[in-house]
């Protein structure tokens, strides 16, 4: 079983990106797909969501933070779950020696 991170403490200036996200005033709907969401539906939603990541002051923030907790689920940093999951294979490889 892969091991979860635990994410930083309530500082202040950790989590303080988080105020200037573009997503701030968008419901969580757009990111994150509900139950038996597929195909092209998943792809405009998940297409939509990255629009919003685009204009977004923050998103190199947002986009670490996922990937340091290995945030499972929804688009955050304008990359999909399926994304997020292939960098942090490539990084896990790297780290190990095994990246081509």
């Amino acid at each position: 079983m892969a091991q979860v991170p635990t994410p930083p403490g309530p500082v202040a200036d950790r989590w303080e990106w988080q105020f200037d996200g573009a997503c701030r005033d968008t419901g969580s709907e757009s990111f994150y797909h509900p139950d038996g969401e597929r195909g092209a539906a998943r792809r405009m939603r998940d297409a939509a969501a990255k629009e919003i990541c685009a204009h977004c002051p923050v998103i190199g923030s947002c986009r670490e933070h996922a990937l340091a907790l290995r945030e499972p689920f929804g688009v955050w940093g304008g990359l999909t779950e399926d994304e997020r999951a292939a960098i942090l294979r490539e990084r896990d490889l790297e780290r190990v020696g095994l990246a081509g």
